[in-house]
């Protein structure tokens, strides 16, 4: 018996020993997390204009990189806006469709589809900010990622806009030509950004910020054309529908982002003050955000009340179609995206050689 007891004992000092090194085990199993560098530390490719501090310094493990979402830098809350938007889209339309008993049925799909572009873009711009520190090559794959997923969503939003939202008025005059050239405008707003990127070098000139705000701008000004028409003729009459004041704000959180996309205001008066928290493309971020928070609002709205009208003007080959021509966008764009990425690629093969 006294054998058995200590036989137990040894096992217990064992465990004690183990549980010891636990805290040591979980610590060597997390990545160092070096500090935040200066700008001054950084290549010029990473540097922001106003922005001092906050860096992430370059050429450390991937993993450094997911981790660094729970460690102060300057593009955390870039991250954490679209990360929490991201799964406030999901849960909002996991409670619809459970609320409305949604289907896979035809004319669902392009709902699914708005909701999906949504996603993308969200999920693509977090890794964008999220990993682009990792290396040059990194900083334009995951950027040119982005670019893809923007493209998605301009192109999602005007199906969803076009096939839920329009009026008739608007309706029986762009049905035609519309969507594709709501595709083109999609796929010109991923390739502008892209060569942008790819052409333009910082100090960045006014002309990547044209190559970049001009094709975007005229992918959203056809986008939104059905929704701008129907919030306008609302208005004039005494609006009361609750999905046409879901449109309307979307409009103006979406004007408010451009303009701090635009327009590095505030860090441009408080050089160095706005780094971690407050400067221009976190304002955008959560301008952005509300737009799509309050266009799915809308759409859902739309979907439920509209569907006679729905179903008057659009048959199944038409939205087969339409759905069909999406993922084609979205094969050209990443086609595109890929293209310009593997001319970088060699671009910097050949610098370093």
């Amino acid at each position: 018996m006294m054998t058995a007891i200590l036989e137990r004992i040894s096992t217990l000092s064992v465990s004690g020993q183990q549980l010891r090194r636990l805290p040591r085990l979980l610590e060597e199993g997390f990545p160092k997390m070096p500090c935040t560098v200066e700008e001054s530390d950084v290549p010029q490719l990473f540097r922001e204009p106003y922005i001092q501090t906050g860096y992430r310094p370059i050429g450390q493990e991937w993993r450094y990189y997911f981790f660094s979402l729970f460690q102060k830098h300057n593009e955390v809350v870039n991250v954490w806006t679209h990360l929490l938007a991201a799964l406030a889209v999901l849960l909002r339309f996991k409670a619809f469709a459970e609320a409305e008993e949604l289907s896979l049925d035809v004319s669902s799909w392009p709902l699914f589809i708005f909701v999906l572009s949504s996603l993308t873009y969200l999920i693509c711009s977090l890794l964008a900010h999220l990993l682009q520190s990792k290396s040059e090559l990194s900083h334009y794959t995951f950027y040119f990622v982005d670019y893809v997923g923007v493209s998605v969503y301009q192109y999602g939003s005007a199906l969803a806009h076009f096939y839920y939202s329009s009026d008739q008025a608007w309706y029986d005059r762009f049905w035609l030509f519309f969507l594709p050239a709501a595709a083109f405008c999609g796929w010109l707003s991923c390739a502008g950004c892209c060569y942008a990127k790819y052409r333009y070098r910082r100090p960045y000139p006014l002309m990547r910020k044209m190559c970049q705000v001009i094709p975007a701008g005229l992918a959203f000004v056809l986008d939104i054309s059905p929704v701008a028409h129907r919030v306008v003729m609302c208005h004039l009459g005494g609006c009361e529908e609750q999905a046409a004041w879901y449109h309307t704000f979307q409009i103006l959180f979406f004007l408010i982002s451009a303009y701090f996309f635009s327009c590095p205001v505030p860090e441009k008066y408080f050089p160095g003050s706005c780094d971690i928290i407050g400067h221009a493309h976190q304002i955008f971020h959560m301008f952005l955000a509300l737009c799509t928070l309050s266009q799915l609002e809308a759409i859902f709205l739309d979907y439920k009340i509209r569907q006679e009208i729905f179903r008057s003007r659009h048959g199944p080959l038409s939205i087969y179609l339409s759905c069909a021509s999406f993922f084609g966008l979205v094969a050209c764009s990443a086609v595109t995206a890929h293209f310009l990425q593997c001319r970088i690629k060699a671009g910097l093969a050949k610098r370093d050689s």
